[in-house]
């Protein structure tokens, strides 16, 4: 199938990574019964959402839902289920209960973890930037006395309109480590961690992300610890499908061993994740075959399940031996390089003439050149028809790239080889970067995603913020383009009124540019009202898509 579709859309790159995993996925398919893992569903699962198991004082165990016996009673309008709570169980339990009504409120909690002593526990709830926002999460704490536990509050460190969730505590205690989509990470959700600081007044030192060998530009969520693993999901690394249950542990200081994949029967082509692991009683003799390595609980929504996502038990065990075999290569020593292949892209629209057509994928770029800075260094690269470059890359250094090529709009990325260790079980690691580069389309109209405005109001709305705050960098990377901004509204209202209005919100828009550092020289901002209809229908038989289309805000490439 993908196959097809790269021939389909004429770029066998676009879903080159997709073939790969697919050969992979096979043969990791075929060994899968003589992996020594298996698995089972829990008795406690319910036809809704259960997930991210922890373990709890009296071997019971945690986990957040959406089943009806939340609390609450209206419905979370993106499932149609109740909001998520905090629900315990017995593992061999067929019901589960409410965790803490103290902790459980009418939006959504979930995605907790406990101190070793479950004297202390954080969670993430979802709270509303603004009214009518949608929400987002924050990471919570609160302290048990007895059996009740305080009034949580927000852990201090995390910053606005920007979401926190998966909290996973260190063996020790002393580092927090969680998810989030901060701009500031390697695209995507990342993995970042929080040490506790008495000597700081907020408790916490600033968080830190985690290595360029664990996170990509897809997502890593849910981590969590097993000793001295950190487990932790991905769809980003290569894998089965959606996101895959990877494990590392901690090398010299803050670096990580590469992860590996824990394979079928774990992970699937569904989502696996939330990956909870005891290990057995330490033992005088040497494990043999059929004896128990670990067991623990994670959740999927493969299916076979009873809902949407489940909490599945796994146990693994010694495999029976193989055949040993011989191995006559020569020893030779290690030699330990990091590589970087990078690529320059474009975009496949449906219409190559209209830069508003749908987006069916991306093609290398050919005769881009490519700027990259590092360590006081620049160096210049041209790339050929393949659209691709190499670097050999140096150790605990930032790297930026700058990619452009005539007829076309600068971009950027970068890189980082802090953190990412020599891992003696992986000496030559291969990494890749991505730069996409649009199309100059002079004095055509560009429609500005998810700009939305509030009825009779034209200040700019937060979930507005990421769309221009791209817009702006877009305008730094190429300080030679003036560009103009238009907003148009639909025809409801009066003409006059719809005029004066998207002159107020086109301005609005501008502002904000001009705010984040870009010359007020460079921008223009323009009022269309209803005169421009995007979809054309008559005034009272629009449909309210129809209308949406209409109510846009939009930038053209003026010079």
């Amino acid at each position: 199938m993908f196959k097809n579709l790269s021939i389909e859309i004429g770029s066998p790159y676009e879903y080159r990574k997709e073939i790969a995993a697919c050969d992979i996925a096979t043969g990791w398919l075929e060994i899968a019964p003589e992996s020594g893992w298996t698995v089972e569903t829990m008795p406690f699962n319910s036809p809704n959402n259960d997930f991210s198991p922890v373990y709890f004082a009296e071997s019971r165990i945690v986990f957040s839902s959406d089943r009806a016996a939340g609390t609450g009673k209206d419905p979370y309008k993106w499932t149609g289920n109740k909001f998520m709570d905090l629900f315990v169980a017995d593992p061999d339990g067929a019901s589960a209960r409410p965790f803490d009504l103290g902790l459980n409120t009418t939006g959504n909690e979930g995605t907790l973890c406990f101190s070793r002593d479950f004297t202390e526990v954080f969670f993430a709830r979802s709270v509303g930037a603004y009214k009518g926002d949608d929400q987002f999460c924050k990471i919570y704490t609160a302290a048990r006395t007895g059996d009740s536990w305080s009034a949580p509050r927000p852990l201090p460190f995390q910053k606005e309109k920007i979401n926190y969730f998966h909290p996973a505590l260190s063996p020790d205690g002393s580092t927090l480590f969680f998810a989030c989509n901060d701009p500031e990470g390697w695209g995507g959700y990342d993995l970042w961690s929080a040490r506790r600081n008495d000597l700081v007044e907020s408790g916490w030192d600033e968080p830190k992300l985690l290595g360029r060998n664990i996170n990509t530009p897809g997502n890593e969520v849910f981590p969590t610890f097993g000793a001295d693993t950190l487990y932790f999901s991905s769809d980003g690394l290569p894998g089965m499908g959606g996101l895959d249950i990877f494990r590392t542990f901690r090398l010299d200081g803050n670096a990580w061993a590469t992860p590996l994949n824990l394979k079928p029967p774990m992970n699937s082509g569904a989502d696996d994740f939330g990956l909870i692991a005891t290990a057995p009683a330490p033992r005088s003799t040497p494990p043999q075959p059929g004896d128990l390595l670990r067991s623990g609980h994670f959740t999927s929504n493969r299916p076979g399940g009873l809902g949407a996502d489940d909490i599945y038990r796994f146990e693994q065990r010694v495999p029976l031996p193989k055949p040993p075999k011989v191995d006559t290569t020569p020893v030779k020593p290690l030699v330990f390089k990091m590589i970087l292949e990078g690529y320059v892209l474009e975009k496949i629209l449906t219409d190559p003439t209209d830069p508003n057509s749908r987006v069916l994928g991306r093609k290398p770029l050919s005769g881009a050149g490519v700027e990259i800075a590092f360590a006081a260094k620049t160096q210049l690269v041209q790339v050929g028809d393949d659209g691709f470059f190499t670097l050999e890359l140096a150790g605990n250094t930032d790297y930026s790239f700058v990619a452009g090529k005539d007829g076309y709009l600068a971009n950027s990325t970068r890189f980082s080889t802090k953190g990412i260790p020599r891992d003696p079980a992986n000496p030559v690691q291969t990494y890749e970067v991505e730069i996409v580069l649009d199309k100059i389309f002079r004095d055509r109209e560009i429609v500005l995603e998810n700009i939305y405005y509030d009825y009779d109001k034209w200040d700019i709305r937060p979930d507005a913020e990421p769309t221009l705050n791209r817009l702006a960098d877009v305008l730094r990377q190429n300080p030679d383009i003036r560009i103009q901004l238009g907003s148009h509204t639909d025809c409801r209202g009066n003409d006059g009124y719809n005029q004066e209005l998207s002159q107020k919100r086109a301005q609005s828009a501008v502002n904000y540019l001009i705010g984040k550092g870009i010359d007020t020289n460079r921008l223009a901002a323009i009022g269309y009202g209803e005169t421009q209809p995007a979809a054309t229908c008559i005034c009272n038989r629009c449909t309210e898509a129809e209308h949406q289309a209409n109510r846009r805000t939009t930038f053209r490439i003026v010079e």
